[in-house]
């Protein structure tokens, strides 16, 4: 078998290991906001309408703007609870949610708490009041699994790659 044949079937056998096209994907985690809401003052129970979550650089929060809705960041509501998911958090956040009774809160300004944060939003008469819930921080190992799978496969294609051009060169060196 000539080298030119030898070197063809190597690039058939790399080709069929090599994608088309590139993709991109993102698919790490993301930082994320839980807030569970208390009534504070008794009568009739409140339920969330609608709600925005303000991100701010500064403590005072007077550079409010609103968490940016995209295809995986975004801020919604139920009826008593609200989740945010985000490429990343300002430090300073702010809530304001309109609720059943037809007012709309404002929440005092508080600091992003963990990568995956959990607050308590206790509903007063006139205002909401956010406290962070500290929570230890689990690594799913499901993820982990999943990233060393990869790795083991990757290794293995090149391995297997290597073996295959080690071979191809010897029988090469032979038949000379």
């Amino acid at each position: 078998m000539s080298n030119f044949k030898k070197v063809l079937i190597l690039i058939v056998i790399l080709s069929i290991f090599l994608p088309l096209q590139t993709v991109s994907a993102d698919l790490g985690p993301k930082p994320t906001m839980d807030f569970e809401f208390q009534q504070q003052t008794p009568g009739a129970a409140l339920t969330i309408l609608s709600g925005t979550l303000y991100e701010c650089s500064q403590q005072d929060c007077q550079d409010a703007a609103p968490l940016q809705a995209t295809h995986l960041q975004f801020f919604s509501c139920e009826s008593t609870s609200c989740h945010a998911t985000a490429y990343g958090f300002n430090p300073y956040h702010r809530l304001e949610v309109r609720f059943s009774d037809g007012k709309t809160r404002q929440s005092n300004v508080f600091k992003t708490a963990q990568f995956k944060s959990v607050y308590k939003v206790t509903i007063r008469t006139d205002d909401l009041l956010v406290e962070p819930q500290f929570s230890p921080e689990v690594s799913s190992t499901g993820t982990w699994l999943v990233i060393c799978g990869c790795l083991g496969c990757l290794v293995g294609i090149l391995v297997v790659v290597i073996l295959l051009a080690i071979s191809l060169i010897r029988r090469s060196r032979k038949k000379n």
